[in-house]
């Protein structure tokens, strides 16, 4: 499993010119789900992804988490995190989850990550969506489940 958090001012996700997910300061993150990842893992990535502590404090330094300054969240699926480019120009996606699966751990961690913060918004699985977002910082994070 694959988080890309990026820490935000606004975030927002359109399908189909309409707006299906808004948040303003936060985190909107990408989230890539392969054919091994469990509920087990889910978990284990939405306890770090919301321990982060990348916020500033009163000193300015980065110790607050996305609780600490009431954040919201914009969780969005995005298989190209599993894109492999080892070979030739064109990504294989093959280790990619396949939709079920992936669609299912999605909707598991949406679940999870509501039972901790108050407002979470998400894109569409499978859809053709647009992201527009104002990084902080910028600041940027990758988890992998691998790493943890």
């Amino acid at each position: 499993m694959k988080f890309v958090i990026q820490r935000v001012e606004r975030a927002q996700v359109t399908v189909d010119q309409i707006v299906i997910g808004k948040i303003h300061q936060g985190y909107a993150v990408l989230m890539g789900i392969c054919e091994n990842d469990t509920e087990a893992i889910a978990d284990k990535m939405v306890k770090k992804m919301l321990g982060l502590r990348i916020f500033a404090d009163e000193n300015g330094k980065t110790n607050l988490s996305l609780k600490d300054v009431s954040g919201e969240l914009l969780l969005i699926s995005q298989f190209t995190l599993y894109a492999d480019c080892k070979k030739g120009n064109r990504p294989s996606f093959i280790k990619a989850g396949n939709p079920e699966h992936a669609n299912k751990l999605y909707e598991y961690m949406i679940q999870k990550s509501r039972q901790e913060i108050p407002h979470v918004e998400t894109g569409s699985f499978g859809a053709d969506m647009k992201v527009e977002l104002v990084n902080d910082g910028p600041f940027t994070i990758i988890l992998d489940s691998e790493e943890l």
